[in-house]
């Protein structure tokens, strides 16, 4: 076999696995990276969870208002797979939903293991700073 034949068939084998490594990782980093000076709110949910999606609303109502104010970086959470998200590791989250707010200062503001009332959630993300 050709030397031309052996890069061609490692370029067809290697290529598939650096564009997955770069689609599912690079996301964290970027969300990382995008919120230095910003306050970052993570959202850990299922689709499959009643709760989750009672939280999903209230974001949707106050992500219009105050998306301006943090980044947010919602994280699913449906598969045995997903627990080795590295952002699922590092806020320990093991249930949800589980709101994980942190100030622009890197400190932990707030964390919420639960469904909460819209106004109470709204009071937490203003309080972020």
């Amino acid at each position: 076999m050709s030397k031309k034949s052996i890069i061609t068939i490692l370029a067809i084998l290697i290529l598939p696995l650096v564009a997955f490594w770069v689609l599912t990782f690079a996301k964290d980093e970027a969300t990382i990276a995008e919120a230095i000076d910003k306050p970052q709110v993570f959202k850990f949910s299922s689709t499959m969870c009643a709760e989750c999606k009672e939280v999903e609303r209230t974001f949707q109502e106050l992500l219009p208002v105050y998306g301006d104010k943090f980044v947010y970086t919602e994280v699913i959470v449906d598969s045995r797979n997903d627990m080795k998200n590295a952002l699922i590791k590092k806020h320990n989250v093991t249930l949800v939903p589980t709101v994980v707010m942190i100030n622009s200062d890197g400190s932990i503001h707030k964390r919420v293991e639960n469904s909460i009332p819209k106004e109470e959630m709204e009071e937490y993300i203003k309080g972020l700073h």
